[in-house]
């Protein structure tokens, strides 16, 4: 009986599992979306280069180098422009922690 019941929960847990994954889209109604080049400002003033901003799954995707070369893919809100997902490939410049915000006061290490 006890198999059964864990078979059961495990399933149970996939089926859940894979629903949340299915969030990952963007939901923002297409009125309230900014235009791309707003975007494209904004990574700019930051020193990235943008190659493309897509539409994929309600979000804006964008590929391009950041400021110390490394190639980045990002995904973005497209009515707050706020950032969703961001991948970076790093080749020996860099770090993870050059690109996590932090509080006003915190020294960079």
């Amino acid at each position: 009986m006890k198999p059964l019941i864990l078979a059961s929960t495990v399933l149970a847990s996939l089926v859940f599992s894979g629903t949340a994954m299915a969030g990952n889209d963007c939901t923002d109604p297409v009125a309230d979306w900014q235009p791309r080049e707003v975007l494209r400002q904004q990574l700019e003033q930051h020193g990235w280069t943008v190659q493309r901003i897509k539409v994929d799954d309600g979000c804006y995707e964008v590929r391009g180098i950041d400021k110390i070369g490394n190639a980045f893919k990002a995904k973005y809100a497209p009515a707050s422009l706020r950032i969703r997902k961001l991948e970076i490939t790093f080749d020996g410049n860099g770090k993870a922690a050059d690109y996590l915000d932090r509080t006003p006061g915190q020294k960079k290490k």
